[in-house]
């Protein structure tokens, strides 16, 4: 992620606390990448509910368990799948027992407009689950807003804003469930609205972002921004220059098979939230294997500081580029 990221922005990490049962509740922009910004910037080892479709190898999903990854499973991978939840709120129900952190995207999908969706009730089942077979266990709900530059674009510019602690067990009120789960609903998504870049989803939204587009405002400045939103006053900011972009070229040529197998594979992605997650794969996988390899090469056909020297310098061109490139709105 450091080197994946031109600059995270971590705000509110003092809410966490240090012990005792968390969940996470984390807006959805951006595919894998948001569970492991959020987690790498958080001070507590967490667990996390993914969607199920990424479950179906057994090899993949004895890995992404290793990884502390549970399916979920949703009414579109089918109603007979549904019923396997209810092992994994079990297992949910036991982490929150001994006290650990959990990780969960309430509005059940991603998507990279820039609003806060409507939150499902999933995680107030397992909130509330939770209650019933623990009587006497205390969850404190962190709500997480994360916000990117711009989603697909590298390098990658985020801020992720920790929300005020909401202990669950306030709005639990088994006698009046439904008035119980909309009112820790509502309270999540109040905070989500507040700690990342809220347009509302109404007709204007596609003008407001063009404008906010048009403008090239710092998206990671959550709290300007949305201010801007509400007010309407959209002020002009200065052009965008890449000065950092002959490096690119030069990272590229050294980098060419592994670049030209990101461009294949890329034609192939359907959504736009998994840009960052395949091309950050390939960026923490191939790539550097890639340079191991041109490193050996140089070695055998000189010595072991030429190949030094190349790694080395391969590795801060690369930093170079990733922290002083401009990210477009």
């Amino acid at each position: 992620m450091f080197f994946y990221t031109k600059n995270i922005k971590v705000v509110g990490k003092k809410n966490i606390p240090k012990k005792g049962a968390i969940l996470f509740t984390v807006n959805h922009p951006n595919g894998l990448l948001d569970p492991l910004l959020v987690t790498t910037n958080a001070t507590r080892d967490t667990h996390y509910l993914v969607r199920a479709a990424v479950f179906k190898k057994p090899l993949v999903k004895k890995f992404l368990a290793t990884l502390n990854l549970m399916p979920i499973y949703r009414i579109r991978d089918g109603v007979k799948e549904l019923s396997k939840n209810t092992e994994v709120f079990n297992d949910c129900f036991n982490i929150l027992k001994n006290e650990d952190a959990l990780m969960i995207f309430p509005e059940g999908s991603h998507d990279k407009r820039r609003t806060v969706r409507n939150l499902s009730k999933g995680f107030t089942r397992i909130l509330f689950g939770a209650f019933d077979k623990y009587p006497e266990l205390k969850i404190t709900v962190i709500p997480v807003g994360i916000t990117y530059q711009n989603i697909g674009h590298f390098p990658c510019k985020v801020a992720i804003h920790f929300g005020k602690p909401i202990l669950a067990n306030e709005y639990y009120n088994p006698e009046e469930l439904n008035k119980s789960i909309n009112s820790i609903k509502q309270k999540v998504s109040n905070q989500l609205k507040e700690l990342s870049v809220h347009i509302l989803a109404d007709e204007n939204y596609d003008s407001v972002l063009k404008e906010l587009n048009t403008k090239n405002v710092d998206f990671t400045e959550v709290k300007a921004v949305n201010k801007v939103i509400k007010s309407g006053e959209f002020k002009t900011k200065k052009a965008i220059v890449n000065f950092v972009k002959p490096l690119y070229y030069l990272i590229v040529l050294n980098s060419l098979f592994p670049w030209v197998i990101w461009k294949i594979l890329s034609r192939k992605i359907d959504e736009t939230e998994f840009v960052d997650t395949f091309r950050a794969t390939l960026g923490i996988t191939l790539f550097p294997i890639f340079y191991v390899i041109q490193a050996l090469i140089l070695y055998q056909f000189y010595n072991i500081e030429t190949a030094s020297i190349y790694f080395i310098a391969t590795l801060i061109i690369q930093l170079i580029y990733t922290k002083l490139s401009t990210t477009p709105a």
